[in-house]
């Protein structure tokens, strides 16, 4: 074999390896296709074909080169994301050769997360910090800020070790609406629904939510399809423990438990001031369980912030109405996402995904459950309706803002 036949199957493999590594971490498919392109065409292979689903890749080349691999998503861990995402760069700007971005690419992979302390602490940051945004007081968000460092601990221990996807969700949104229910009939927090909505949010799949929106934005239905039917799943299996607990407590007592939706909001963390702390520290908080790089954080939380404050400032003084405040305020979300990523080198994903974070339904994911558990089908038909639309409306800002070009911020060359 000639010494270019094997830098070319040692360029493609090295491209391999990174869309290995973007796929596994929560990169979309379109930088994960993008990244593989640009390290083959920076080593003269311009023969290479790429197909990416969201768990696997294709690569052929015309020098005989096929690889299949099945990649599963491990979780997010949008450092190393970002990691790959520079070295693709610096390898265009001739900075690597193949030897040296094969030795970086594999201290990328080993590299460690963040540690199950930090993760603990910024599951129960963002806990308790999204109570207060869905209305809870600050007794609410101190229950909540206990339920989900416990609810991280369970994560990590046995859900992610032990148990399926679908079986870990259910247990871990049993366990942290079985321990606000509990802590509400000991006297810790007053507004149970707040409460237990808060403690649920470190459940909630925003990295195949999103990444199904962005891909279906680039015209990969298929991938954005099968990403969507992911989190829809999650969200599902998260209602459905919550329906489980209300239910056993429900015989338990002799009579379900009354939650009223929109009656239980404090006026003092309902303050703009308030919500506007609250949805940055929570967050930065939820920015840790991404594996959002460090120095990002401080961006992902000003993203979110902007956003949410533009969807309470229209919800409360227009007649726009929930769904379409949704979607003004991810199209700010989105718009920010890219200046960012053009400012900082640093890929959209990565302040998107934290950025819409307080816009997710995931009230309307306990009030629908809450109404199902109670046999109250048309409140559980209505809030699952609104929900739907709220999701909607996500869907179609992240759309439209997508489609802009490049050249409208800071740098021509968007991330």
């Amino acid at each position: 074999m000639q010494k270019t036949e094997e830098e070319a199957l040692k360029a493609l493999d090295l491209a391999s390896y990174a869309g290995h590594i973007l796929l596994e971490n929560g990169a979309e498919i379109s930088r994960v296709e993008e990244t593989m392109e640009r390290i083959t065409k920076h080593f003269g292979v311009s023969s290479s074909d790429f197909f990416v689903l969201s768990n696997g890749i294709f690569s052929t080349a015309a020098t005989g080169f096929a690889k299949v691999e099945f990649i599963p998503f491990k979780g997010a861990q949008l450092e190393r994301v970002a990691a790959v995402n520079q070295l693709s760069r610096d390898i265009e700007r001739g900075l690597l050769g193949l030897d040296e971005a094969r030795a970086r690419l594999d201290n990328i992979r080993k590299s460690r997360s963040k540690s199950r302390l930090h993760q603990i602490i910024g599951s129960a940051v963002g806990a308790g910090a999204f109570c207060i945004i869905f209305g809870g007081g600050l007794l609410d968000a101190a229950a909540s800020f206990v339920v989900g460092a416990i609810l991280w601990l369970f994560v990590s221990t046995i859900s992610a070790p032990y148990l399926s996807k679908f079986v870990g969700n259910i247990a871990g949104s049993a366990l942290a609406t079985a321990l606000c229910i509990i802590f509400h009939r000991v006297g810790f927090g007053v507004n149970l629904g707040n409460m237990i909505i808060g403690a649920l949010i470190p459940l909630i799949p925003g990295v195949p939510f999103t990444n199904g929106i962005r891909d279906i934005a680039n015209e990969d239905y298929l991938a954005g399809a099968t990403r969507l039917l992911d989190a829809l799943l999650v969200f599902f299996c998260i209602a459905a423990g919550a329906v489980v607990v209300f239910k056993v407590d429900s015989w338990i007592e002799g009579s379900m438990m009354t939650l009223l939706h929109g009656a239980s909001t404090d006026l003092f963390t309902s303050g703009l001031l308030c919500q506007a702390l609250a949805a940055f520290i929570g967050t930065i908080g939820f920015s840790v369980l991404f594996g959002v790089p460090t120095k990002c954080y401080l961006q992902t939380g000003i993203c979110a912030t902007i956003g949410w404050m533009l969807y309470l400032v229209l919800l409360h003084n227009t007649p726009l109405g929930v769904a379409v405040s949704s979607a003004f305020a991810t199209m700010l979300v989105v718009l920010v996402s890219r200046f960012f990523a053009s400012r900082f080198r640093t890929p959209a994903i990565i302040f998107l995904i934290t950025g819409i974070f307080p816009m997710v339904p995931g009230g309307g994911l306990f009030w629908t459950s809450y109404y199902l558990a109670s046999n109250q089908f048309h409140p559980a038909l209505d809030a699952g309706f609104m929900a739907f639309k709220v999701t909607v409306a996500i869907v179609f800002g992240i759309v439209l803002m997508s489609e802009l070009p490049g050249r409208l911020f800071k740098s021509s060359k968007s991330k």
